[in-house]
């Protein structure tokens, strides 16, 4: 989920909400250089021996190289990455645009067009008028019908019936919030929770069906917080922190964050689902998707199998033992669906929903509704810089695409 703080982020991070901070008197995030992304590169590097998708590795050195300026090493590492075949798309990456000048580059991005041809198979559901949005997180209420959408730019939350009508659910500067980011509801009562942040603080909160706020939880750690995708049950919320680089489990009794514990360090954590039981979770970041067993606490890589990659996935969604993403981490913004071994453990199979379309234009978060998958198209977050609209020209009404995950849907 993107957020504004530099071209860092935006090129690194594509589609990791790093937006502003409605704290007062809370110091501004510090701006990355060279050394820091050096130091980035050594935690790949380190990393390394644990990663099971080699490509994703090599995608984002190669990202952090271009950074520093050392165009050659990006571009040897860009080739080794394309040349595995696991869909990377490095024309999609802002980060890479230094190497165009490079025909060696054109080349390849060539290839990789000729290779992976443009997947058209949504259409647009739902439009929703109010053009400076900025939506970041969309989630379904199927007991009563219902999507609900955040915004960035007005810190609200929308609800859009089936019908089409579009109403505020938690209406702009009701609460203060901070800029909405992940969406989801508690089936259980039909409340709804959010991850919010802004410019390094965080907070989870919680509001009744009827939209009243009732809990609010700022982030308690030291350091600067990008609290970004949450996922809900009876005792618990899990929670990403894409700056921090860390899953939090917020245990709604005694109100307390804990940081989770992995087989390797995260990279950039964005997206999250549970299994179909609530046995697994599943936390996408940079370098894959790790599957947590709930009930052990055993982490390890989802593998991803010969020509596939779970690299960077904004949104996460579990569907009749698949996985069902937005992702960001192949370079090019795509919608995915991997279907996944017995135990859950590996990818079998893989299945492009759309890919290279005008709804693929920044696309963000979706859920899932009666065998559907619903998603934003075009949230226009790339046209926000530090909740401050660069060109209004660009404005849009925004698109809520669909795609059916079942044939007979």
């Amino acid at each position: 989920m993107p957020k504004r703080w530099s071209s860092f982020y935006i090129a690194i991070l594509l589609c990791f909400r790093l937006t502003s901070f409605a704290q007062q008197n809370s110091p501004a995030p510090p701006s990355p250089n060279a050394a820091e992304l050096r130091g980035e590169i050594q935690r790949v590097e380190g990393a390394l021996p644990k990663i099971i998708d080699r490509g994703a590795a090599l995608f984002l050195e190669a990202k952090l190289y271009a950074q520093i300026g050392e165009l050659p090493k990006a571009l040897d590492l860009v080739k080794e990455c394309v040349n595995r075949h696991q869909g990377f798309d490095p024309a999609g990456s802002p980060a890479l645009r230094r190497l165009e000048t490079f025909p060696e580059f054109r080349e390849l991005v060539a290839q990789v067009r000729r290779r992976y041809p443009p997947v058209h198979k949504a259409r647009v559901a739902y439009t929703v008028q109010e053009k400076d949005l900025f939506p970041e997180g969309l989630a379904y209420d199927p007991g009563r019908k219902v999507f609900y959408m955040g915004s960035m730019h007005h810190r609200k939350i929308v609800m859009i019936k089936q019908s089409g009508d579009v109403s505020d659910f938690v209406k702009p500067d009701l609460y203060n919030l901070l800029e909405v980011g992940g969406v989801r509801v508690d089936l259980s009562d039909h409340s709804v929770w959010i991850a919010s942040d802004h410019e390094g603080a965080s907070e989870i909160v919680h509001f009744d069906p009827r939209g009243k706020l009732l809990e609010r939880f700022p982030a308690t750690d030291p350091g600067h917080h990008v609290f970004n995708d949450l996922v809900v049950e009876d005792n618990e919320v899990f929670v990403t922190d894409t700056l921090a680089h860390h899953v939090y489990r917020f245990d709604r009794k005694l109100h307390t964050f804990s940081p989770m514990s992995f087989h390797r360090p995260l990279f950039y954590p964005n997206g999250i689902t549970f299994s179909g039981d609530g046995n697994l979770l599943y936390v996408a970041d940079d370098m894959g998707v790790i599957r947590v067993d709930l009930r052990t606490n055993a982490t390890q890589d989802v593998d991803p199998g010969t020509g596939n990659t779970l690299a960077g996935n904004d949104g996460l969604y579990w569907y009749k033992n698949s996985l069902v993403g937005v992702q960001y981490g192949a370079g090019e913004f795509r919608v995915m669906r991997w279907q996944l071994s017995a135990d859950g453990t590996g990818v079998t199979s893989s299945e492009t929903l759309e890919q290279r379309t005008p709804l693929t234009r920044f696309p963000t978060t979706g859920a899932i509704a009666e065998g559907k998958f619903y998603y934003i198209a075009n949230t226009g977050i790339g046209n926000l810089d530090h909740d401050k609209i660069i060109d209004p020209a660009k404005l849009e009404s925004v698109h809520i695409a669909v795609v059916p995950l079942d044939k007979s849907k």
